[in-house]
């Protein structure tokens, strides 16, 4: 009777282990389906926010309840090539109109952006199709990588303006190295 015993024990504890298996790789196949995915720079085009080989968090689930805003860095895919996703800074928002400067200035509805991200000012040759102003339509938005002047992003036609239905997500949280864990601005 006993080895019977021990074989139900066996059985049990075996499905129950595999329950638990089963529930957390279900569980984990949700987060990163529909919250958030770990990402690796690669290139320099963000340079000097982010570099090439850090793992970053991105956030899957924020643009399902909100609308992307100026200056969060998105992911999103490369249309011509498979299985190759882009990271970039969102600088132009519905609606508004983007215009480069021969000095390099960015120029939103008109006026000059204020910001500090841009690791240098943007070249001549640089400016792609923002040499003249670019509408940006209803649900479009424009993205630019921190550093200008080795970035393909939307002054290219390449990547051209965006749609908040090509973001997989917004880059949250920088995991490796360690020595730069943490939020990412």
């Amino acid at each position: 009777m006993s080895n019977k015993n021990n074989r139900n024990k066996f059985l049990k504890d075996a499905f129950y282990t595999g329950l638990y298996f089963l529930t957390v790789f279900v569980l984990t196949a949700l987060v990163l389906k529909y919250v958030g995915q770990r990402s690796v720079v690669e290139g320099n085009s963000m340079n000097n926010t982010l570099f090439n080989g850090e793992s970053l968090w991105v956030n899957k689930f924020t643009y399902r309840f909100n609308d992307p805003e100026r200056f969060d860095i998105v992911v999103f895919p490369y249309r011509y090539q498979e299985n190759t996703y882009f990271i970039k800074r969102i600088i132009g928002l519905p609606g508004e109109t983007v215009r480069i400067d021969e000095e390099g200035n960015i120029y939103i509805n008109g006026e000059i952006l204020e910001e500090h991200y841009g690791r240098e000012a943007i070249r001549p040759e640089n400016r792609g199709r923002a040499y003249e102003e670019i509408v940006l339509g209803e649900n479009e938005y424009f993205v630019m990588g921190d550093n200008r002047n080795d970035s393909l992003d939307s002054r290219f036609e390449q990547v051209g303006n965006l749609r908040k239905e090509d973001f997989v997500g917004k880059a949250v949280f920088r995991l490796f190295p360690l020595s730069s864990f943490g939020g990412i601005y």
